[in-house]
């Protein structure tokens, strides 16, 4: 071990290290989290291991800050009480009036070579501190001397009326520079609130009416002012430390406060600061990466709106699955990039990040299982071709207008206006009815049953089935409608009409349309419908025997 004086702390520091400290110290907040658990476990070993020297075999002597040089102990006086003492000694010299003309002496001894400030003992170098030091007993006792002398010297200076008054500007200099501090960060306080509410407003107003106002303007800038208030807040706080740290420092009495302040925050401030470069390399490989993603999925994007407008064409690739096919692939690119990130993200080859990375897997593993099965649906529903945008389906109970084809669900529009979400597992394996897709060029084949009794003719029950399909908008007269015969039941024949329609999504008011017209027809040929139940022969036909005039009876 060789003699050294400490220079990691200059007596008086330069104006610069705020500036400096400031900015490192806000850095480290925010990029710090990846190494700690890297260095953590390290960092503990190491302090344990030079606690254990200092305490007992080795300690150094520290005035005002300064390492003066280091002492070797034993088990009977171990190395922190043997410093203490001449610590002690050597500011009772510094600090006594009494001796004005100082003077070092080195003198023998049976123990080795004794350092006299006068007429005052202040240390004795053995030959275990010269064999540590690996220098001859003699230069290490001079060199020790010489270093007394300069730390005494130095004491007094400090405490000379030139250097209170120094020490007082100084210390008003320090003032007025976090006065001014705290001017800037009020203002920039008061300006940031409204430049942020302007620009948020601005930027995401349209947001705000694309969401339905789900997601509000409002909330969206208390956010971002919590974040910013929150970030003047460290500003502020590191601002105080460091203005606390130089004005003690300033003040030969707290100097000694300034320098513990320093060494247990602005050291690991700097360690972290070191950790950050180090791995500056891998963040801007990691930038890049992102930067070809994000321009690879903006050529995407080029490419897709160009096949939306038909500009490019993909054979049989239809329009409605641009949309879908796009994030696919952003989602492909988005992966492949975190795949090649991945090695170079700082603490990824530690245990902590390790052990995080299986809880996240495991967790995805654990309730995925549903939102994989709907995804993967999805994509058959998607790229199967059964159904479109537009098209009226019918899925279980559900009859209506698909809406929106997603990963997860599909969203289809009922008769009655309802808008109705179905997982894509259940669109998967459920029955699917399409009205709107064409089998062949006749269209939609629209039936409908009624029973009539065995005494009416057959021929003239068809034929009146046949008019009240003629008689209905919306059905087609080519080819023509015919009549089959379902059933025969115990009081009537069922009679199935049958018609061609090319209006899916018009069926409800079409087929509502063909059961008025039945009914109308019937009663014109008295012709009584048995269905959906017989009981007996009514003694009067159940007909309509005379034509409504459009006016409601009224009670009195």
């Amino acid at each position: 071990m060789e003699f050294r004086k400490s220079d990691t702390v200059s007596r008086k520091p330069p104006f610069h290290w705020l500036r400096l400290f400031s900015l490192i110290a806000i850095g480290s907040f925010l990029l710090a989290l990846p190494l700690h658990a890297q260095t953590k476990t390290t960092s503990e070993e190491t302090t344990a291991n030079v606690g254990k020297v200092d305490d007992v075999y080795l300690a150094p002597v520290v005035i005002e800050g300064d390492e003066l040089f280091f002492l070797r102990g034993s088990s009977a006086q171990p190395a922190a009480e043997r410093a203490a003492i001449v610590e002690t000694r050597i500011l009772d010299v510094a600090g006594s009036s009494a001796i004005k003309n100082l003077k070092m002496d080195i003198r023998e001894d049976a123990l080795g070579h004794q350092i006299f400030a006068g007429v005052n003992l202040i240390s004795t170098v053995t030959q275990a501190d010269s064999d540590m030091e690996k220098l001859p007993l003699p230069v290490l006792a001079g060199l020790h001397a010489d270093a007394i002398s300069e730390a005494i010297s130095n004491y007094r200076a400090d405490r000379t009326d030139d250097a209170r008054a120094d020490s007082a500007i100084e210390v008003g200099m320090w003032t007025l520079v976090f006065l001014v501090f705290c001017g800037a960060m009020l203002l920039l306080r008061k300006k940031g609130n409204k430049w942020i509410s302007i620009v948020v407003q601005r930027q995401f107003s349209s947001f705000e009416l694309a969401t339905n106002k789900m997601v509000q303007v409002r909330a969206i800038a208390a956010l971002i002012l919590f974040g910013f208030k929150f970030i003047l807040l460290i500003m502020f706080v590191l601002g105080l430390y460091y203005y606390l740290t130089f004005v003690l420092f300033a003040v030969a009495e707290t100097r000694p406060m300034a320098n513990l302040l320093l060494t247990h925050v602005t050291g690991p401030v700097l360690r972290i600061a070191l950790g950050i470069a180090s791995v500056a390399p891998n963040i801007v490989t990691i930038l890049l990466i992102a930067l070809l993603a994000r321009f690879l999925i903006r050529g995407l994007r080029v490419f897709f709106d160009a096949v939306a407008a038909g500009s490019i064409t993909l054979g049989d690739f239809e329009k409605h699955w641009v949309d879908p096919t796009f994030n696919i692939l952003r989602v492909a690119v988005i992966l492949i990039a975190i795949v090649f990130c991945f090695p170079y993200v700082p603490g990824s080859d530690s245990s902590a990040f390790r052990g995080l990375s299986l809880l996240v897997g495991a967790m995805l593993s654990l309730g995925s299982n549903s939102v994989m099965s709907n995804v993967l649906s999805g994509l058959f529903v998607i790229y199967r071709r059964s159904m479109n945008i537009g098209d009226r389906i019918k899925v279980g109970a559900h009859v209506g207008d698909v809406v929106e084809i997603k990963l997860m669900e599909t969203h289809i529009k009922s008769v009655k206006n309802e808008l109705i979400s179905i997982p894509n597992a259940k669109m998967l394996n459920s029955e699917v009815i399409n009205y709107t897709k064409r089998v062949h060029g006749s269209g939609l084949l629209l039936h409908t049953t009624v029973g009539i009794g065995y005494e009416e003719t057959p021929e003239k029950i068809e034929a009146m089935l046949i008019e009240a399909a003629q008689r209905t908008d919306g059905l087609k007269s080519r080819p023509e409608p015919f009549v089959l015969w379902t059933e025969l039941a115990d009081f009537a024949i069922n009679y199935q009409v049958n018609a061609f329609t090319t209006r899916g999504s018009s069926i409800p008011k079409i087929t509502s349309d063909l059961h008025r017209n039945i009914v109308a027809v019937f009663n014109e040929n008295k012709v009584q419908i048995m269905t959906p139940s017989y009981i007996a022969d009514p003694i009067d036909p159940k007909i309509s025997a005379e034509i409504w005039d459009g006016k409601l009876a009224h009670a009195s």
